[in-house]
């Protein structure tokens, strides 16, 4: 079976290198994915999903069916790239996808449009390859992830496969994992803190001894101060106000609720004395409009999360993987670039689906100039994703032969 699917790999790679170039060729930053939603849309049917749609948040849903309704698995990668950045450090167009040297470079080759053309071809490859499915392969191209915020996921999760009947038993995300088993990471959350008074000295004074306790109190942690706004002009009955801006790493056994709590009551320790200074603590919030016009209020936290690196699903995942011939790993991801996350923590806290991550791309290649892919770790994941879903919802077969398919 595994010469069969590493033959019938081959033979679509022609197919796995274009697709992922149109990917890239294509800009999609976070809430503008609508022409790459339509570059997976066409090659989901072209490939011969059995069902492929929009949702209403904008996410790309193919479904191919095996013969037990209730049992899904869920392979997910998103559609949206950071911005380019610094344009002028790239060594080409990052919106023109370059093949050189064995690799594809520009924006999203590896965060996560390789990723993403892996999970969609690995869907193909078990299409072709005749083998028979029990549970149903759900591969998802979601919308507004890379803001951290998992937009697409929870829509997914809460309306789309629900009114499908559908809800997977596992996850795997196509983050860049460099094609090892990754089962989780930190999480992270913004914070806002805005000061009030009608004592400029006093206020002054009170903003100085926020920002040292911040950034030098808290020596068990490393809050980055990132945004510092002071506007007189805005008058609040007489009072000016100055809003401080911190991001910071969250443990995955802490509580975004609890931890501003517990920095609510050290700053107002800390200022007890200016007594005309007010001072309000929360989580940074916005509304953000889905490229399908659809509205969400959104805080800016992102849970850390850990599936058991021993869990049956995962250890499936790996049995199956280097049966058919591979070395994989495991591990956690490091998020040591600001802002960076998966879905991880949508999937396995607020719904108890455990996700693990498999991609070809490198999380030191993530939000990088000259982000680039593999273009053999891209083909090769294809199959690696092939392996472990056939492992987990694919009818055991034995004695297959080539000439048998």
């Amino acid at each position: 079976m595994y010469q069969m699917l590493r033959l019938k790999n081959d033979g679509i790679k022609k197919e796995l290198i274009d697709f992922t170039k149109r990917l890239i060729s294509t800009e999609s930053t976070s809430l503008h994915e609508e022409n790459v939603a339509e570059i997976v849309k066409n090659e989901m049917k072209l490939l011969g999903y059995d069902n492929v749609f929009i949702d209403g948040a904008g996410n790309v849903i193919g479904i191919i069916y095996g013969t037990d309704k209730e049992n899904s698995i869920l392979l997910s990668s998103h559609m949206d790239t950071v911005a380019d950045g610094d344009a002028e450090g790239w060594n080409h167009d990052p919106y023109q996808a370059m093949e050189k040297a064995g690799r594809i470079y520009g924006r999203g080759a590896s965060d996560c449009k390789g990723g993403l053309a892996a999970q969609v071809y690995a869907g193909a490859l078990l299409k072709r390859s005749l083998l028979p499915l029990k549970g149903n392969l759900i591969v998802a191209a979601v919308v507004a992830e890379e803001n951290g915020l998992s937009l697409g996921t929870r829509f997914l999760l809460s309306e789309t496969l629900p009114s499908l009947k559908m809800q997977p038993g596992f996850a795997i995300l196509g983050e860049p994992t460099e094609q090892a088993i990754y089962y989780g990471h930190d999480g992270w959350l913004e914070m806002d803190i805005t000061l009030e008074g009608s004592n400029v000295f006093e206020l002054d004074d009170a903003v100085q001894t926020v920002a040292n306790e911040m950034n030098e109190g808290f020596t068990a942690r490393e809050w980055e101060q990132y945004a510092y706004e002071r506007n007189e002009s805005e008058i609040l009955d007489g009072d000016s106000r100055t809003t401080l801006r911190f991001r910071s790493k969250m443990m995955m056994d802490e509580n975004p609720k609890k931890l501003v709590s517990w920095v609510r009551k050290r700053v107002t320790s800390a200022v007890k004395n200016a007594a005309s200074v007010a001072v309000n603590i929360f989580l940074k919030g916005e509304e953000q409009t889905l490229y399908t016009g659809r509205t969400e209020k959104v805080q800016f936290s992102s849970s850390g999360w850990m599936t058991d690196p021993f869990h049956p699903m995962i250890e499936r995942a790996y049995k199956s993987i280097t049966a058919g011939g591979s070395i994989v790993r495991r591990g956690k991801w490091l998020l040591d670039k600001p802002g960076m996350g998966t879905s991880g923590g949508v999937y396995l806290n607020e719904y108890d689906i455990p996700v693990m991550g498999y991609g070809p791309g490198s999380e030191e290649e993530a939000h990088a100039v000259n982000e680039s892919v593999e273009i053999e770790k891209l083909a090769d994941s294809v199959y690696g994703n092939a392996v472990m879903a056939h492992g987990m919802i694919g009818v055991p077969v034995y004695g297959w032969t080539i000439d048998e398919i």
